[in-house]
């Protein structure tokens, strides 16, 4: 499957990448695997997470507290968002109305 990142979700991994290296050398690229990771396993089998509003799904990124929020359609995987479990819960659903997927 084709996967495409919403320009804020790319802007998120980015940020928390940058993040996660500032606090501990190479604990940024451990999260950036792990989001590449889960990413291949979403698109290898897109129904495998957790349902959400508006046929939106949710998978865990292993070993840090973040869920990739996504929605699959025919041959691709659009990703919403790199989104903190504990932070803002739910803000990236006004997502869903600046392109539908």
């Amino acid at each position: 499957m084709d996967v495409e990142f919403h320009p804020s979700a790319r802007a998120e991994l980015d940020a928390s990448v940058d993040f996660y290296e500032s606090r501990l050398k190479g604990l940024g690229l451990r999260f950036l695997a792990a989001v590449e990771e889960i990413t291949e396993r979403i698109a290898a089998s897109p129904r495998a997470g957790s349902s959400l509003a508006e046929g939106f799904r949710k998978r865990l990124v292993p070993g840090f507290p973040f869920s990739i929020i996504y929605r699959s359609s025919g041959k691709r995987v659009y990703l919403l968002a790199v989104a903190h479990q504990h932070r803002r819960p739910g803000y990236w659903s006004r997502r869903t109305r600046e392109r539908k997927s």
